[in-house]
């Protein structure tokens, strides 16, 4: 039974690692997303908003295009060129070191002028960087992809054009930008990384592959092709002035220093716009577009990467927990085994928790949690079922033989490996009197009638006193006293049943005799103790709790003698050893019955000590 438990919470454990596992790799796949890929999602999100917002870098500045800017202005979307070259200007002026504009110029303005004016303001800008746009399209198996870039007056000037694609995980949050894509087989980089090369004076990033690219001197992690922002916090964490402010010049009067040898970011934040997403720190309030460009760009001049660990972690995580879990589940005490899966748990999230705000390395946290409560709870709950149907099946079987309180204690001390031994315990033998004379001169359906009740007031009657019912014999009672529920006072249990068997056997004979039915019938008990074999014995279709051994066969011959003594109880020297101090007895004589070499004492029970004569067993006539 423990081997087979031990290998049923191995299968288990196993089993939830291998699935897990497999969810894992199939979560490797770009076209599958998996449950767990949206809760560890959700798990970094935890992480990033637990570990609380960073102080945003200094050096970069965002002007919006907000609802001040519309409502101050008057103007409709999209804004005259004329109009943004004002905005530029003022920022040249404030010494900005790189200028990023987040505005689509792909199309001419509806005045040339403004196109030559704004084209003019950025090429007049030490740095300026713009936006392209790569896109793909999908027609009858066929794939197309379209390039979508400044217009040519624009491109002369600027010193950098990079794509602006963001990554929408499938609950819509933006956790990352596309590193870099390609067209006709050039490469082109986020304008986050154009933005920050200007600014660094440093070279372009070379070397791509989906897990990282080289840049300023390091290598930067990427997953999927994406790098990970690490956001400084939810939005409006950047310093931002209103487009329009800009434009009067106000920023500047205030402070002349505002944009001097900083990245300024030109962009949407208004609603209206839509440029706005739902990022890590809020899905509740958005972030604008051009922000998450700042978390980005801060990202990378500071060199503060987020690296997410490769599959090959998280498979030796699941299969660390795996261990952990059979390690656990080896304790037998529940609250030893809860404590262990609560500490390993929030163990695990404190060792992710600061291993990413220590080296920003993300760990898989949500399947490595469900590896270790899965290996923990499944075997325990599978031992809980199995427990529960054993002791039904131990309850359901021995409810035949014993009292239903008796039941109950031996579910909760046993099982029923511990029922088959060898144990000191004392038989009884009891058989009616004539019955078989009786039962000739009776219908069958008469001797049901007469059985029945008989044996079920002599059941109660052991059950009273703690006893086990092995089996009916015709008329015969054999059970025993002393397991599978041990008392010390076995011997004495069985005696006092006997008396109070033949008690009872009185009460239904003047019944019987009432309702006209034949009553002249008595009964012999013969008691022995001693050790014998007491187990389950049969076969998977039927099975018995029975005893076996010579003390059982004593006791048999001990209730044939009763006819031979004509004494209700008769009870070995054995018995008589344990009983000796309450009752009286007489000694009948020492017998050699069959099956034994030596004379057995035989002892007739009188009755308790100091009861009075009409208490006493008194010998019958057959």
């Amino acid at each position: 039974m423990k081997t087979k438990t031990i290998n049923l919470r191995l299968g288990l454990i196993i089993g939830t690692a291998l699935l897990l596992i497999l969810i894992q790799v199939a979560g490797l796949f770009p076209s599958i997303t998996t449950p767990l890929e949206s809760m560890e999602y959700s798990a970094r999100d935890s992480l990033m908003r637990l570990r609380g917002d960073e102080t945003p870098s200094s050096d970069i500045v965002i002007v919006a295009i907000d609802d001040f800017s519309f409502s101050y202005t008057g103007y409709r979307w999209p804004w005259s060129r004329s109009y943004l070259a004002e905005i530029v200007n003022q920022i040249n002026a404030g010494g900005a070191k790189v200028i990023g504009v987040d505005i689509i110029l792909f199309e001419p303005d509806e005045d040339p002028a403004g196109d030559k004016a704004f084209a003019t303001a950025l090429g007049e800008s030490t740095n300026a960087v713009n936006i392209l746009q790569i896109t793909e399209r999908r027609e009858q198996g066929f794939v197309s992809a379209t390039l979508s870039q400044p217009l040519s007056p624009y491109r002369q000037v600027l010193d950098g054009i990079g794509i602006t694609s963001f990554i929408r995980d499938e609950d819509a949050v933006v956790r990352s930008l596309q590193a870099f894509d390609s067209y006709n087989n050039l490469l082109y980089y986020n304008w986050a990384f154009e933005t920050a090369k200007l600014y660094l004076g440093t070279d372009s990033p070379k070397d791509p592959t989906n897990a990282s690219l080289q840049f300023n001197g390091q290598s930067v992690p990427l997953s999927g092709g994406q790098l990970i922002v690490n956001y400084a916090g939810r939005a409006n964490t950047y310093l931002t002035y209103s487009a329009a402010s800009v434009a009067l010049g106000d920023v500047l009067e205030q402070n002349p220093d505002a944009f001097r040898n900083k990245i300024v970011l030109i962009g949407a934040t208004t609603v209206t716009l839509q440029d706005i997403y739902p990022t890590p720190f809020s899905s509740q309030i958005p972030t604008a577009g051009v922000e998450i460009v700042a978390n980005a760009i801060d990202t990378i001049i500071n060199g503060k990467y987020i690296t997410l660990a490769p599959p090959w972690v998280a498979l030796l995580i699941i299969l660390g927990m795996a261990l952990i879990a059979y390690l656990i589940t080896l304790s037998k005490r529940p609250t030893v085994t809860i404590t262990l899966l609560i500490v390993g748990m929030i163990g695990y999230f404190v060792t992710a928790f600061i291993i990413f705000t220590q080296q920003r390395y993300v760990l898989p946290v949500v399947t490595p949690e469900i590896m270790l409560f899965l290996g923990v709870v499944l075997p325990t709950l599978e031992q809980a079922v199995s427990q529960e149907l054993e002791k039904r099946r131990i309850r359901n079987l021995f409810s035949r033989f014993i009292s239903p309180e008796m039941v109950d204690q031996m579910v909760a001390t046993q099982d029923l490996d511990s029922l088959n031994k060898r144990s000191n315990i004392t038989i009884l033998f009891s058989d009616i009197r004539g019955f078989t004379t009786l039962s000739e001169k009776m219908t069958p359906e008469g001797v049901v009638a007469l059985l029945n009740p008989y044996l079920e007031a002599m059941s109660k009657v052991i059950y009273k006193h703690g006893g086990t019912v092995d089996k009916y014999e015709g008329d015969a009672i054999i059970a025993f006293f002393g397991e599978p529920v041990h008392y010390e006072d076995h011997a004495l249990r069985a005696l006092n049943a006997s008396l109070d068997m033949r008690k009872a056997l009185y009460e239904m004979r003047e019944k019987w005799a009432k309702e006209g039915k034949p009553s002249q019938i008595e009964m012999g008990i013969g008691l022995n103790s001693g050790e014998v074999f007491v187990g389950l014995v049969g076969s998977e279709q039927r099975i018995n709790y029975t005893v076996i051994g010579d003390n059982a066969n004593l006791a048999s011959r001990l209730q044939d003698l009763t006819k031979t003594y004509s004494w209700p109880i008769l009870i070995s020297e054995s018995t008589y050893q344990a009983i000796k101090d309450e009752y009286d007895v007489e000694f009948a004589d020492a017998v050699t019955v069959k099956g034994k070499t030596q004379a057995v004492n035989v002892y007739k029970v009188i009755g308790k000590k100091g009861v009075g004569e009409n208490e006493k067993v008194q010998e019958w006539k057959l």
